[in-house]
């Protein structure tokens, strides 16, 4: 499995001769560019998430890309005219040689007085390969035998200490550090410092910053 961050939350994922990019969001860059995608996955409608301007244009270029989204994303993609899947919690659907399961179902909650909204976390699982998982924004959920998570760095419903039970819990074999555009450099730096010294034994950092990409 081949790993491309491109900014946020953003992800290419490369496995089993498929093609999928998940949360292509208005803070991640060069996404629309993208060809040859089988799916673009989309955890929830926020446009962090979700641009929903730039989807049509990566769509046009990638004409037989499926779009699988959390339930009331996906309806309201349809609404708009785009085509869209629904990926319920407890369901899976196949792309090509990897299989796509829905958990979760509920963004964090950012405030009380802010209604929370849908939110579907996606394991992806292929023969051959490693398994990823992607939570979008939540962290409330803990698939069985995680090889590799992307881990959200910070967010306004995110604590420190909460994303590092978070990874204790899911115990990976390596960790991807994603949903990290509100940290200035020096902060994402602080922020892996710790959350290193917290991680489980044998969690591996693979900090797709810089380089871009990485097989995990």
């Amino acid at each position: 499995m081949r790993l491309t961050h491109l900014g946020h939350s953003c992800l290419l994922v490369e496995a089993a001769g498929t093609r999928l990019l998940i949360d292509p969001g208005n803070y991640s860059t060069g996404f629309a560019e993208l060809t040859g995608l089988d799916a673009v996955l989309v955890t929830h409608a926020h446009a962090d998430h979700l641009d929903s301007d730039q989807l049509p244009v990566l769509l046009e270029a990638n004409d037989e890309a499926r779009v699988i989204a959390e339930p009331g994303t996906a309806a309201e993609l349809t609404r708009v005219g785009l085509t869209a899947e629904a990926l319920h919690p407890g369901g899976t659907l196949a792309v090509g040689g990897v299989a796509v399961r829905g958990v979760g179902g509920l963004h964090a909650v950012v405030h009380e007085d802010i209604p929370r909204i849908g939110n579907v976390g996606m394991v992806l699982t292929a023969d051959g390969e490693p398994n990823l998982f992607h939570p979008g924004d939540a962290v409330d959920t803990v698939p069985d035998g995680t090889d590799v998570l992307a881990l959200p760095l910070s967010a306004p419903w995110g604590v420190l200490r909460e994303t590092a039970d978070f990874l204790r819990a899911v115990a990976p074999r390596a960790w991807v550090p994603v949903h990290d555009a509100l940290l200035a450099p020096r902060g994402r730096n602080t922020f892996l410092a710790v959350l290193g010294k917290l991680a489980p034994q044998g969690a591996q950092l693979r900090d797709l910053a810089g380089s871009g990409a990485v097989t995990v």
